[in-house]
């Protein structure tokens, strides 16, 4: 499956300057994502950690108004207390950081776990964080079924919130916002005969969700252990359902014969990481393939000759940073990757000493 020809470097500062254009303000074509602007951000700002230049092509200034906009969405209601994707929907935008939000604003689990990442990766102390009550919005998203939605109110249902989930109470170091028995039953029944798992029980297996349930089980407390809920066949049906997705021009599929995309060669190659598989990947042909994603102007796209973005920019170089290939083209050295909280090791020490270790 490897590639014969030489692998194209990677093209550090153009995407330096895609990351910083996005964080700068939202292009026209893009507008239709303010509501989830929190996540753009960290696409961004975990790129530039990855690349190790987020001090050096950055100014103090531009990351203390990038931290003072992030502490900007946490708001605070009777769901308890959560980050907004963006302030679209405040009518006062003279509201204090901590005002309370109604129904049509309500914080979005998914937003609550990138805003955390973000303001780690800006290295923000995270004293500001309402700990209480951010446990009771976990709390407050978990259905009778054990899912969790991304809206204390409803919304989407599916393994993606159940991460966040698990990501913010592991982060936080405690679990009590979340019926754990029912969320990992949740978990099992979306176990798929593939081997990977669905986005919600019965749903054919993605590998986007494959991580979401494999990341959250290993992050779970050490009562239940991942190695207890994943029987040995099961895991190795996963392990070669995942294989089985790197198609040969390098790159990953999502579902099964499915063309490669850039977000899923993370999406998988991290998934087949965690289950100490990883060295089964073809990392040339893999890194192969993402240098031909990068786009000429600067960032990465889901696949060749596409119109690159941050979520396959950042996750492009994810995959890169969890299944390395230096050998390849030593361009492609990447800072570390934490692949259960997905973000680099030195950010994750960061969460461990502001946050997980003062629970």
């Amino acid at each position: 499956m490897s590639e014969t020809s030489p692998v194209l470097p990677l093209n550090r500062g153009g995407h330096v300057g895609h990351c910083k254009r996005f964080l700068a303000g939202l292009p026209a074509g893009a507008v239709e994502a303010d509501a989830s602007r929190v996540a753009i951000g960290f696409y961004c700002l975990g790129s530039l950690d990855l690349l190790g230049t987020l001090e050096t092509k950055t100014r103090p200034e531009e990351r203390a108004a990038w931290i003072r906009w992030m502490w900007e969405q946490q708001s605070v209601c009777g769901y308890g207390t959560g980050f907004k994707g963006s302030n679209y929907m405040t009518i006062d935008i003279r509201s204090p950081p901590s005002a309370q939000y109604a129904e049509y604003d309500t914080p979005n689990l998914i937003m609550t776990y990138t805003s955390i990442l973000s303001l780690a990766i800006l290295r923000d102390d995270l004293s500001r964080l309402d700990r209480k009550g951010l446990v009771q919005f976990v709390r407050s998203c978990q259905r009778e079924d054990g899912s969790f939605s991304a809206l204390p109110s409803g919304g989407e249902t599916d393994l993606r919130c159940v991460y966040c989930a698990f990501a913010i109470s592991s982060m936080l170091n405690d679990w009590t916002g979340i019926d754990l028995n029912r969320a990992l039953a949740y978990i099992r029944r979306c176990e798929d005969y593939e081997g990977g798992y669905g986005q919600q029980p019965s749903d054919e297996a993605l590998g986007g969700t494959t991580y979401c349930a494999l990341a959250s089980l290993y992050l779970a407390p050490s009562n239940a252990s991942a190695q207890r809920l994943i029987d040995s066949a099961f895991r190795a049906r996963t392990i070669r359902w995942l294989l089985h997705n790197q198609a040969v021009d390098g790159g990953f599929s999502g579902r099964t014969n499915k063309i490669s995309d850039a977000c899923y060669c993370f999406w998988c190659g991290a998934s087949l990481a965690i289950l100490g598989a990883g060295d089964l990947v073809d990392n040339a042909a893999l890194v192969a393939f993402l240098a031909r994603c990068q786009f000429s102007m600067g960032g990465l796209a889901k696949a060749p000759e596409k119109p690159a973005d941050p979520y396959h920019t950042y996750m492009a170089l994810a995959a890169a940073a969890v299944l390395p290939s230096p050998h390849v083209n030593e361009t492609w050295t990447l800072s570390r990757l934490d692949v259960l909280w997905n973000t680099t090791e030195g950010t994750a020490a960061w969460l461990r000493k502001h946050l997980t270790e003062k629970a």
